[in-house]
């Protein structure tokens, strides 16, 4: 009898583990896949800006910062009337030698000879905070200038919606931004760049980083 207790138990604390192994698999799963659907959202609602400077010294910084003010004017100038992310993308192809221009107008101009690049794709961005819009890590389509060696500290923000304007001012975001940006999110994704309070959504937005973290130190090893 005591035998067969022993072997009752035994089965009942390898299918409880079994089924528990399961549900963690299934919780696993689920958090990727609804991390992936709103990364992805999120990502292909907005296109951003990344500016390196040449080196960390204080002369290349303050420079990076007036290449930026002289790209982000221009850029200002020319998309003003953009409603949707690919107009701003296709502005961007399109007036990518005058962006390089500028900023090489911008280093003459304050006595350095650096050559720049000037790249749109696809890279990796950091969290960043804009105002009262939280932005995850992950990857987004960029505008990336590349001053000389481009081994400085970086600059991020978003040409649409228009965000880098603002942050550059007074670190407020508009009213016109956000109805740009909840447009083409739906409420629970604009919910997590936008509500900073929600425990909920905190919780949701800090799932989004760690699993976005993993998969961007996945692909840079």
């Amino acid at each position: 009898m005591k035998n067969l207790l022993n072997f009752i138990n035994f089965n009942f604390i390898k299918r409880f583990f079994v089924v528990l192994i399961l549900f963690c698999f299934f919780v696993f799963i689920s958090a990727l896949s609804y991390v992936n659907a709103v990364s992805s959202d999120i990502s292909e609602s907005v296109f951003r800006l990344h500016v390196i400077a040449n080196s960390d010294s204080k002369e290349d910084q303050e420079l990076k910062y007036k290449v930026r003010d002289a790209v982000l004017e221009y850029m200002n100038n020319i998309s003003k009337n953009c409603t949707s992310k690919e107009e701003v993308i296709e502005l961007a192809y399109k007036y990518k030698e005058e962006f390089k221009e500028i900023a090489k107008k911008v280093i003459q101009e304050n006595g350095y000879d650096y050559d720049v690049n000037i790249n749109i794709g696809n890279f990796e961005f950091p969290t960043k905070y804009y105002g009262d819009i939280s932005l995850p890590a992950g990857f987004y389509d960029a505008l990336r200038i590349e001053i000389g060696e481009a081994k400085g500290q970086n600059w991020w923000c978003v040409m649409f919606p228009p965000l880098c304007f603002i942050d550059v001012t007074s670190g407020i975001v508009p009213d016109e931004s956000k109805e740009i940006m909840r447009d083409n999110l739906n409420d629970e994704e604009y919910s997590l760049i936008s509500d900073n309070e929600s425990n909920d959504i905190k919780f949701k937005f800090s799932l989004i980083e760690f699993f976005q973290n993993i998969n961007l130190a996945k692909k840079v090893n």
